[in-house]
């Protein structure tokens, strides 16, 4: 036996919420922490209401050191719209009904507009008037996108008559707190998750598997390839693009489509694996999206819980395809427009969103021009040619996308155009070879058959018990060093 020796007022530091360090899946404070909370859970699995609330508070828990006090907004909304989703079920006649999902919108868009569009709105007014705005100092609580659109779905869901209401507070405050998607996704639909809540706890081989595969699968994308990439190479192009050559301005955009897709799937996979550890099943998030070979198959794959969000709340109810060939491409436009400034309250996610609308309305005239089915693939040299005209086409929006000054964004298209001095690559290379063999090894696992994926997802399943945990006694350890500067150790061991 050895003493142990605590640093308390270490440890306090490391539990209250910190503005510069939020707790995200691959800190390692969430680590110890999730391995705390995993013990607990294990415990409670055969009782259901204290499991139910022990998680919830873990999840407002998670978001006060995501956010610090904010995490009163989740309350908020979470109370507004069970409340609300009660009296649709006791409301009669159309328009009370309507009143009262109308009433759930502004809560959660209010919060949404207030929070994440005021400064922005300001802004626009204040130049439209020939005015001046200051931009007031208001906190973006993290998240708050994902839990009033996860919330909104249900309060629609109910509106619609599609599902019924909770009748349990405790139930609806954990469907829209559970801490793997809280703060970024996937945007889970209460028509999926609710009936899950009251099962018996069952974490199958095959769930415990999975899961352990999706958090290593996730962690590598998001903690190796795109934090690396994005620190040593994509920042330095896209802050001072006019620098470089076009050849590294071209590198640099490969090398951040690569890093957003790693980075939000990457999250979007732990948070899924992590779910499975706890008993519970989330929709596939992200299927390979630059392999897609249109436009519109490519927001079947990218971000599915948001771009599905989007068709069922958004572009349905301004009509779909309902009201004829016009109002479709308009809808189609009006709802890529809206969905690019949910990304975030700058004029570059707006005219990203834009485009995506105008390829997504042309590609569906062209497929009622050429007479080819909804959902009908490409084959042969014909797909290829249609994913990389389409991963270009993604490419040059992401252009836009990262680059909150349009100046930025011209002046990186005019180096590509102009000054591109291909024979600088193999200069680019010897210096940055790190990196680019991180990127070649990022797009040659996009691009490999999901087959192969499901290969080693089996072989991790087919582990016995120990091997997975000492797959993630090895996670644990990486990570940790990885962010060893978070945590300085608040246990000292004597031996």
């Amino acid at each position: 036996m050895f003493p142990i020796d605590i640093d308390f007022s270490r440890l306090e530091e490391v539990l209250i919420y910190d503005p510069q360090a939020p707790m995200i899946f691959s800190s390692g404070i969430f680590l110890w922490l999730f391995t705390a909370f995993m013990v607990v859970y294990v415990l409670l699995q055969h009782k259901y209401t204290a499991r139910i609330l022990f998680v919830t508070l873990f999840s407002y828990y998670f978001y006060y050191k995501s956010s610090g006090t904010y995490f009163f907004l989740l309350a908020l909304v979470t109370v507004c719209d069970f409340f609300l989703a009660q009296l649709m079920v006791c409301a009669e006649g159309y328009w009370r009904r309507k009143g009262l999902v109308a009433l759930s919108l502004s809560v959660n868009l209010g919060l949404l507009a207030y929070f994440k569009y005021t400064n922005f709105l300001g802004g626009v007014i204040a130049s439209l008037m020939g005015g001046e705005f200051t931009a007031l100092d208001i906190f973006l609580p993290v998240g708050i996108s994902f839990f009033t659109f996860q919330s909104l779905s249900y309060t629609i869901d109910v509106y619609r008559k599609e599902i019924k209401p909770l009748t349990n507070p405790l139930d609806y405050a954990f469907y829209v707190s559970f801490f793997p998607q809280l703060v970024a996704g996937p945007i889970v639909r209460a028509r999926d998750f609710i009936p899950q809540i009251r099962k018996p706890l069952f974490v199958s081989q095959e769930m415990f598997g999975r899961g352990i595969f999706l958090i290593f699968s996730g962690l590598f994308k998001k903690a190796i390839i795109s934090d690396y990439i994005s620190v040593n190479f994509v920042e330095r192009i896209f802050d001072n693009p006019t620098l470089y050559s076009g050849v590294e301005n071209l590198m640099g955009l490969y090398g951040y489509a690569l890093q957003i897709y790693c980075d939000f799937s990457g999250y979007s996979d732990m948070a899924i694996g992590i779910a499975l550890l706890l008993g519970f099943h989330f929709n596939l998030n992200f299927n390979s999206p630059y392999k897609s070979a249109s436009i519109t198959e490519f927001w079947r794959r990218w971000h599915i819980s948001l771009s599905s969000w989007l068709k069922d709340y958004l572009y349905i109810s301004l009509g779909g395809n309902r009201k004829g060939k016009f109002r479709q491409y308009l809808n189609l436009i009006i709802t890529m427009f809206l969905g690019g400034l949910w990304h975030g309250a700058s004029w570059n996610f707006v005219l990203w969103g834009i485009f995506h609308g105008v390829a997504l309305a042309l590609h569906k005239m062209w497929m009622s021009i050429t007479g080819r089915k909804k959902g009908e693939q490409s084959h042969g040299w014909r797909r290829v040619f249609g994913v990389i005209i389409t991963f270009h086409f993604v490419c040059f929006c992401w252009i836009f996308f990262r680059n909150a000054d349009f100046q930025n964004s011209m002046d990186m298209l005019k180096q590509i155009f102009t000054t591109f001095r291909p024979q600088l690559f193999p200069q680019l290379l010897e210096g940055y070879w790190k990196v680019f063999a991180l990127m070649l090894l990022g797009f040659l696992l996009h691009f490999a058959p999901d087959s192969w994926e499901n290969a080693v997802c089996r072989g991790v399943i087919r582990l016995p018990f120990v091997g997975k945990a000492l797959m993630m006694v090895v996670l644990i350890y990486v990570v940790i060093q990885m962010k060893s500067s978070e945590i300085q150790p608040f246990i000292y061991f004597q031996f």
